[in-house]
Protein backbone atom coordinates (compact mmCIF):
# COMPACT_ATOMS: atom_id res chain seq x y z
CA UNK A 1 0.00 0.00 0.00
CA UNK A 2 1.38 3.58 -1.26
CA UNK A 3 1.01 5.73 2.04
CA UNK A 4 -0.46 9.29 2.22
CA UNK A 5 3.37 10.64 2.23
CA UNK A 6 4.27 8.93 -0.71
CA UNK A 7 1.24 9.74 -2.48
CA UNK A 8 1.73 13.61 -1.58
CA UNK A 9 5.37 13.40 -3.62
CA UNK A 10 4.09 11.43 -6.32
CA UNK A 11 1.69 14.03 -7.06
CA UNK A 12 4.28 16.67 -6.51
CA UNK A 13 6.32 15.57 -8.34
CA UNK A 14 3.96 14.96 -10.99
CA UNK A 15 3.44 18.52 -10.90
CA UNK A 16 6.15 19.60 -11.07
CA UNK A 17 7.31 17.94 -14.34
CA UNK A 18 3.75 18.81 -15.80
CA UNK A 19 4.27 22.70 -15.16
CA UNK A 20 8.05 22.22 -16.39
CA UNK A 21 6.77 20.94 -19.73
CA UNK A 22 3.76 24.01 -19.74
CA UNK A 23 6.27 26.63 -18.97
CA UNK A 24 8.80 25.58 -21.74
CA UNK A 25 6.40 24.85 -23.90
CA UNK A 26 4.66 28.80 -23.26
CA UNK A 27 8.49 30.06 -23.68
CA UNK A 28 9.24 28.23 -27.14
CA UNK A 29 5.55 28.87 -28.86
CA UNK A 30 4.53 32.27 -27.39
CA UNK A 31 7.25 34.25 -25.55
CA UNK A 32 9.91 33.74 -28.12
CA UNK A 33 8.19 34.08 -31.45
CA UNK A 34 6.49 37.12 -30.34
CA UNK A 35 9.16 38.99 -28.13
CA UNK A 36 7.51 38.71 -24.98
CA UNK A 37 9.97 39.20 -22.29
CA UNK A 38 8.32 38.44 -19.13
CA UNK A 39 10.39 37.92 -16.14
CA UNK A 40 13.45 35.69 -15.15
CA UNK A 41 16.52 34.53 -16.71
CA UNK A 42 14.30 33.38 -19.83
CA UNK A 43 13.11 36.72 -20.42
CA UNK A 44 16.77 37.85 -20.93
CA UNK A 45 17.59 35.03 -22.43
CA UNK A 46 15.10 36.61 -25.38
CA UNK A 47 16.95 40.18 -25.19
CA UNK A 48 20.46 38.72 -25.51
CA UNK A 49 19.22 36.99 -28.62
CA UNK A 50 17.87 40.07 -30.27
CA UNK A 51 21.05 42.07 -29.47
CA UNK A 52 23.89 39.47 -29.65
CA UNK A 53 22.41 36.17 -31.83
CA UNK A 54 22.79 33.98 -28.93
CA UNK A 55 20.64 31.23 -28.85
CA UNK A 56 18.07 31.15 -26.00
CA UNK A 57 18.27 27.75 -25.03
CA UNK A 58 21.96 27.24 -24.66
CA UNK A 59 21.95 30.60 -22.34
CA UNK A 60 19.18 29.12 -20.41
CA UNK A 61 21.32 26.05 -20.05
CA UNK A 62 25.12 28.33 -19.00
CA UNK A 63 23.53 30.43 -17.06
CA UNK A 64 21.09 27.86 -14.73
CA UNK A 65 24.82 25.34 -14.34
CA UNK A 66 26.70 28.68 -13.04
CA UNK A 67 24.22 29.48 -10.82
CA UNK A 68 23.97 26.28 -9.58
CA UNK A 69 27.41 26.83 -8.34
CA UNK A 70 26.15 30.31 -7.24
CA UNK A 71 23.94 29.16 -4.82
CA UNK A 72 25.97 26.07 -3.45
CA UNK A 73 28.68 28.92 -2.71
CA UNK A 74 25.95 31.19 -0.84
CA UNK A 75 22.76 28.71 -0.30
CA UNK A 76 24.64 25.68 0.60
CA UNK A 77 23.23 22.22 -0.23
CA UNK A 78 20.08 22.07 1.60
CA UNK A 79 18.35 25.16 -0.62
CA UNK A 80 20.56 24.20 -3.40
CA UNK A 81 18.86 20.94 -3.80
CA UNK A 82 15.85 22.18 -4.13
CA UNK A 83 16.66 24.03 -7.02
CA UNK A 84 18.53 21.37 -8.83
CA UNK A 85 15.54 19.74 -10.46
CA UNK A 86 14.53 22.93 -11.97
CA UNK A 87 17.89 24.16 -13.22
CA UNK A 88 17.96 21.13 -15.13
CA UNK A 89 14.36 20.24 -16.53
CA UNK A 90 13.88 23.64 -17.40
CA UNK A 91 16.63 24.11 -19.69
CA UNK A 92 15.81 20.02 -21.03
CA UNK A 93 12.23 20.52 -21.78
CA UNK A 94 13.05 23.94 -23.68
CA UNK A 95 14.85 21.39 -25.94
CA UNK A 96 12.27 18.50 -26.22
CA UNK A 97 9.19 21.34 -26.90
CA UNK A 98 10.89 23.40 -29.52
CA UNK A 99 9.72 20.53 -32.74
CA UNK A 100 6.37 20.68 -30.46
CA UNK A 101 5.76 24.13 -30.53
CA UNK A 102 6.82 24.91 -34.37
CA UNK A 103 4.16 22.40 -35.49
CA UNK A 104 1.33 24.17 -33.00
CA UNK A 105 2.24 27.32 -34.52
CA UNK A 106 2.21 26.37 -37.97
CA UNK A 107 -0.78 24.78 -37.92
CA UNK A 108 -3.15 25.34 -34.80
CA UNK A 109 -2.41 28.86 -33.32
CA UNK A 110 -1.65 31.50 -36.37
CA UNK A 111 -0.97 34.76 -36.38
CA UNK A 112 -3.85 36.63 -34.33
CA UNK A 113 -2.23 38.25 -31.44
CA UNK A 114 -5.15 37.89 -29.08
CA UNK A 115 -5.25 34.33 -29.47
CA UNK A 116 -1.85 33.98 -28.36
CA UNK A 117 -1.60 36.62 -25.41
CA UNK A 118 -4.94 34.80 -24.00
CA UNK A 119 -2.95 31.37 -24.48
CA UNK A 120 0.23 33.07 -22.99
CA UNK A 121 -1.31 34.27 -20.20
CA UNK A 122 -3.31 31.00 -19.93
CA UNK A 123 -0.12 29.13 -19.85
CA UNK A 124 2.08 31.14 -18.29
CA UNK A 125 -0.24 31.15 -15.36
CA UNK A 126 -0.88 27.30 -15.09
CA UNK A 127 2.55 26.41 -15.69
CA UNK A 128 3.53 28.50 -12.67
CA UNK A 129 1.36 27.44 -10.35
CA UNK A 130 2.26 24.29 -10.89
CA UNK A 131 5.50 24.64 -10.09
CA UNK A 132 5.10 26.86 -6.93
CA UNK A 133 2.78 24.03 -5.54
CA UNK A 134 5.12 22.03 -5.76
CA UNK A 135 7.53 23.53 -4.06
CA UNK A 136 10.00 23.72 -6.45
CA UNK A 137 11.64 26.42 -9.05
CA UNK A 138 12.70 26.58 -12.44
CA UNK A 139 16.49 27.67 -10.80
CA UNK A 140 18.11 30.87 -12.80
CA UNK A 141 16.46 34.15 -10.83
CA UNK A 142 14.74 32.31 -8.35
CA UNK A 143 18.59 31.37 -6.83
CA UNK A 144 19.52 35.14 -7.25
CA UNK A 145 16.19 35.84 -5.29
CA UNK A 146 16.75 33.23 -2.81
CA UNK A 147 20.28 34.98 -2.14
CA UNK A 148 19.14 38.57 -1.80
CA UNK A 149 16.32 37.26 0.88
CA UNK A 150 19.21 36.19 2.52
CA UNK A 151 21.59 38.38 2.81
CA UNK A 152 20.07 41.88 1.77
CA UNK A 153 17.01 40.51 4.29
CA UNK A 154 14.40 41.61 1.43
CA UNK A 155 11.74 39.37 0.70
CA UNK A 156 11.91 37.16 -2.52
CA UNK A 157 8.51 38.44 -3.40
CA UNK A 158 9.49 41.89 -3.55
CA UNK A 159 12.92 41.26 -5.08
CA UNK A 160 11.42 39.05 -7.64
CA UNK A 161 8.85 42.30 -8.35
CA UNK A 162 11.49 45.10 -8.66
CA UNK A 163 13.93 42.35 -11.19
CA UNK A 164 10.63 41.64 -13.24
CA UNK A 165 9.76 44.57 -13.70
CA UNK A 166 13.69 45.71 -14.12
CA UNK A 167 13.43 42.99 -17.30
CA UNK A 168 10.36 44.24 -18.28
CA UNK A 169 11.50 47.48 -18.99
CA UNK A 170 14.71 46.30 -20.61
CA UNK A 171 12.52 43.84 -23.14
CA UNK A 172 10.64 47.34 -23.67
CA UNK A 173 13.68 48.98 -24.64
CA UNK A 174 14.48 46.35 -26.84
CA UNK A 175 11.53 45.66 -28.58
CA UNK A 176 9.42 49.07 -28.44
CA UNK A 177 6.54 49.83 -25.89
CA UNK A 178 3.66 47.54 -27.04
CA UNK A 179 5.65 44.70 -26.49
CA UNK A 180 6.60 45.82 -22.82
CA UNK A 181 3.04 46.28 -22.18
CA UNK A 182 1.64 42.86 -23.63
CA UNK A 183 4.55 41.71 -21.05
CA UNK A 184 3.17 43.05 -18.20
CA UNK A 185 -0.60 42.07 -19.02
CA UNK A 186 1.01 38.74 -18.91
CA UNK A 187 3.00 38.96 -15.95
CA UNK A 188 -0.09 40.54 -13.82
CA UNK A 189 -2.86 38.70 -15.11
CA UNK A 190 -1.57 35.19 -15.11
CA UNK A 191 -1.48 35.75 -11.34
CA UNK A 192 -5.06 34.98 -11.23
CA UNK A 193 -4.72 31.23 -12.35
CA UNK A 194 -1.51 30.77 -10.04
CA UNK A 195 -3.71 31.77 -7.17
CA UNK A 196 -6.22 29.17 -8.28
CA UNK A 197 -3.62 26.45 -8.95
CA UNK A 198 -1.74 26.69 -5.37
CA UNK A 199 -4.80 28.17 -3.25
CA UNK A 200 -7.71 26.70 -5.24
CA UNK A 201 -11.43 28.24 -5.42
CA UNK A 202 -12.60 29.64 -2.55
CA UNK A 203 -16.05 27.89 -2.32
CA UNK A 204 -17.01 29.38 0.89
CA UNK A 205 -16.86 32.16 3.97
CA UNK A 206 -15.23 31.95 7.21
CA UNK A 207 -17.61 34.45 9.77
CA UNK A 208 -16.37 35.58 13.32
CA UNK A 209 -19.54 37.17 14.66
CA UNK A 210 -18.78 39.50 17.82
CA UNK A 211 -22.35 39.08 19.33
CA UNK A 212 -24.06 39.50 22.87
CA UNK A 213 -26.54 36.65 21.54
CA UNK A 214 -24.20 34.21 21.64
CA UNK A 215 -27.56 31.30 22.26
CA UNK A 216 -29.86 32.46 19.57
CA UNK A 217 -27.36 32.51 17.00
CA UNK A 218 -25.63 29.55 18.11
CA UNK A 219 -29.22 27.69 17.47
CA UNK A 220 -29.26 29.29 14.45
CA UNK A 221 -25.86 27.55 12.91
CA UNK A 222 -26.91 24.63 14.30
CA UNK A 223 -30.37 24.18 13.79
CA UNK A 224 -30.75 26.27 10.49
CA UNK A 225 -27.70 25.96 8.63
CA UNK A 226 -26.36 22.74 10.47
CA UNK A 227 -22.63 23.34 10.94
CA UNK A 228 -20.40 23.33 13.32
CA UNK A 229 -18.64 26.65 15.60
CA UNK A 230 -16.32 27.57 17.44
CA UNK A 231 -16.88 30.14 20.65
CA UNK A 232 -13.85 31.98 20.85
CA UNK A 233 -13.50 33.86 24.21
CA UNK A 234 -12.66 38.04 23.81
CA UNK A 235 -11.95 41.48 24.61
CA UNK A 236 -12.45 44.68 23.13
CA UNK A 237 -9.23 46.49 22.32
CA UNK A 238 -11.31 49.89 23.38
CA UNK A 239 -13.91 49.04 25.31
CA UNK A 240 -11.97 46.18 27.78
CA UNK A 241 -15.17 44.20 28.01
CA UNK A 242 -15.14 40.88 27.83
CA UNK A 243 -17.51 38.55 25.12
CA UNK A 244 -17.56 36.26 23.05
CA UNK A 245 -16.72 35.60 18.98
CA UNK A 246 -18.26 32.78 16.95
CA UNK A 247 -16.64 31.28 14.33
CA UNK A 248 -18.15 28.78 11.71
CA UNK A 249 -18.03 28.52 7.77
CA UNK A 250 -21.03 28.62 5.23
CA UNK A 251 -20.79 27.32 1.73
CA UNK A 252 -21.03 30.54 -0.49
CA UNK A 253 -24.37 30.75 -1.63
CA UNK A 254 -25.63 30.90 1.90
CA UNK A 255 -23.70 34.31 2.54
CA UNK A 256 -26.45 36.89 2.68
CA UNK A 257 -28.89 34.52 4.16
CA UNK A 258 -27.33 33.73 7.32
CA UNK A 259 -26.02 37.74 7.19
CA UNK A 260 -29.39 38.50 7.31
CA UNK A 261 -30.48 35.84 9.96
CA UNK A 262 -27.18 37.16 12.04
CA UNK A 263 -28.19 40.92 11.97
CA UNK A 264 -32.26 40.16 12.50
CA UNK A 265 -31.44 38.36 15.97
CA UNK A 266 -28.77 41.24 16.90
CA UNK A 267 -28.45 44.51 14.63
CA UNK A 268 -25.35 45.11 16.86
CA UNK A 269 -23.08 42.10 15.48
CA UNK A 270 -20.10 42.89 14.51
CA UNK A 271 -19.18 40.15 11.83
CA UNK A 272 -16.13 39.68 9.60
CA UNK A 273 -16.45 37.50 6.63
CA UNK A 274 -12.86 36.18 4.41
CA UNK A 275 -13.00 33.79 1.35
CA UNK A 276 -12.61 30.16 2.84
CA UNK A 277 -9.93 27.88 0.08
CA UNK A 278 -9.88 24.94 2.27
CA UNK A 279 -11.36 23.01 5.79
CA UNK A 280 -10.35 20.01 7.16
CA UNK A 281 -11.37 18.34 10.45
CA UNK A 282 -14.46 19.68 12.62
CA UNK A 283 -17.87 19.68 11.75
CA UNK A 284 -18.65 20.62 8.63
CA UNK A 285 -22.21 20.85 6.22
CA UNK A 286 -22.13 17.70 4.06
CA UNK A 287 -23.08 20.10 1.09
CA UNK A 288 -19.64 21.78 1.05
CA UNK A 289 -18.58 21.98 -2.66
CA UNK A 290 -15.32 20.91 -1.37
CA UNK A 291 -15.79 17.56 1.06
Amino acid sequence: MISETDKETIFEGLSFVFGIFLYALCFNMFLIPNDLVVCGFSGVSIVTQKLFGWNPQVFIYITNFLLLIVSLIFLKWKITKRNIAGSIMFPLMLTITTPMAKFLNNHIIGDDFLIILLFSIILYGVSNGLIYRSGFSTGGSDIIMQIINKYIHVSESKAMIFANSLIIIIGMLTFGFNKGVYSFIILITSTYFIDKIMFGISDSKVFYIYTKRVRKIKKLILEDFKTGLTIIPSRGGYSLKRGHMIMCVLSNHDYYRFKEAILEIDPQAFIITTKCFEVSGGVKRSSFHFI
